[in-house]
């Protein structure tokens, strides 16, 4: 990150734009707002922006079209805020390409926290061949995972579904998305193959039980803690 990055705004709740701006800014960034899907694709083809932040239901359609308007031409992180916390809508937006996904009421420190990591994952400047998170190291290259300096021993569908986790730290995957990148097409359905693997990957990451690396939003997917 540079610094000042351009934030692209958009939601038709007015005091919730005059607040993102506020936060925004204060955070360092430069905000852009927008109260409807027409007009956000219009400022973000004028000067694209270096991140979008796009309300679920705004008056001229809602933000899952507009992130994929996005897509079409554009891979800046994009953050959806939403008062739906459905399970359905959620899965909607990050399958249309949102990198994260928030239910309003939300808190501005995670907001912007959430922001940073996703901008960090976009900088293209940035390379990490070895990843380092609390005592794990990823040696993507090498394919080789060390706990507290001592190798750790993965099958390769565990060293897969870890390798998807770091190159998107903090980031909110499906499990859809997690069985296609991993296994293919054709178990995109199969959750129960994937809880399996996430609970013997987290034995193997943290033998003392718990979430330290690998977070899990119920019924939508799984979150590598960074």
């Amino acid at each position: 990150m540079t610094g000042h990055e351009r934030i692209l705004v958009c939601d038709d709740e007015p005091q919730i734009l005059r607040a993102l701006r506020v936060v925004l800014r204060e955070a360092g960034f430069d905000p852009v707002v927008t109260s409807s899907v027409r007009e956000a694709l219009d400022v973000a083809a004028v000067r694209p922006p270096d991140a979008a932040i796009l309300d679920l239901l705004l008056p001229d359609g809602d933000g899952i079209q507009a992130c994929r308007a996005l897509r079409e031409w554009s891979a800046m992180p994009i953050l959806m805020l939403s008062a739906v916390g459905h399970e359905d809508q959620k899965v909607s937006a990050l399958e249309a390409g949102a990198d994260d996904y928030m239910v309003k009421p939300f808190s501005s420190r995670e907001l912007v926290a959430r922001l940073r990591a996703a901008l960090r994952r976009a900088d293209p400047g940035r390379t990490e061949p070895v990843i380092t998170v609390d005592g794990l190291s990823i040696d993507l290259a090498a394919r080789a995972v060390l706990r507290d300096g001592e190798p750790l021993h993965l099958t390769p569908i565990e060293y897969d579904l870890l390798r998807a986790f770091v190159r998107n730290r903090g980031r909110l995957l499906t499990h859809r998305t997690l069985l296609v990148d991993v296994w293919g097409p054709a178990y995109s359905e199969d959750t129960q193959t994937l809880r399996t693997h996430i609970a013997n990957l987290r034995r193997k990451l943290d033998p003392a039980g718990g979430s330290r690396y690998i977070a899990t939003d119920p019924g939508i997917g799984y979150r590598f803690v960074q």
